[in-house]
């Protein structure tokens, strides 16, 4: 899958179908220099900027429409730094996907999207032979945290239970946290329960699935299998 671009007339649609709407989560940029303060060693032989760019991870429509969940969004984010290795400079670019998905809940007479489920993808990232994982270099506190600027006014972030669930063919741990947040632009606060998992690694990327939700949804069963069902297209230029 593509992502695609978004429109003047994708973004009108959106109003009309919920009163608040967020874009993306904004995750790339936080994750895709996250684990390269160490890239020193990174080869600097021809000079030119070293370019990791991952695929895309997302949900099925029919899995969607089963889940009751849409699509928000699906964007990429390049984000680079310098590193300087021998007396040369050498630019590192990181390009990350994020698939969102969400489902609205009514409150007062307006629709607001108050369940968030997304798909972070990021390259894996090899130096002199050996792979970074920036995301899987992140605790599970850090990577709910990520979800969690979906919602306003957080507290009580507290983990629960685990357990284990399909991933891209991949058995990961999936740690269940709660904590007390505001759905954005309600002003009502309600508890929230988030499915952390940990990253799996596919092709060449790795691939966060994250979700948060009001506890009152008793949505954990759509979420799991939103996880069983994601799918991943490597990037073409890989």
């Amino acid at each position: 899958m593509t992502p695609d671009e978004p429109t003047d007339t994708a973004d009108e649609n959106r109003s009309t179908d919920a009163t608040t709407r967020r874009g993306a989560l904004g995750l790339a940029g936080t994750v895709g220099l996250a684990g390269l303060a160490g890239c020193a060693a990174l080869d600097v032989a021809t000079g030119g900027p070293a370019e990791f760019s991952s695929g895309t991870a997302t949900v099925a429509d029919a899995t969607l429409s089963e889940a009751g969940y849409e699509l928000n969004d699906v964007s990429e984010e390049t984000v680079g730094r310098e590193s300087e290795v021998g007396g040369q400079t050498r630019e590192v670019r990181v390009t990350n996907a994020v698939a969102e998905y969400d489902k609205a809940v009514e409150l007062f007479g307006e629709r607001y999207q108050a369940a968030v489920f997304a798909a972070v993808t990021t390259p894996q990232i090899e130096v002199l032979g050996r792979a970074l994982n920036p995301i899987a270099e992140m605790g599970t506190c850090e990577r709910a945290e990520l979800i969690l600027s979906r919602f306003e006014n957080v507290e009580s972030l507290e983990r629960g239970s685990e357990y284990s669930t399909s991933v891209l063919d991949t058995d990961a741990t999936v740690v269940v946290y709660t904590a007390d947040a505001e759905i954005e632009g309600t002003g009502v606060t309600t508890e929230l329960e988030l499915h952390i998992v940990e990253p799996v690694g596919v092709d060449d990327d790795f691939v966060l699935p994250l979700a948060a939700y009001p506890a009152a949804f008793s949505d954990g069963e759509n979420v799991r299998r939103m996880m069983n069902r994601i799918e991943h297209e490597p990037n073409d230029e890989s």
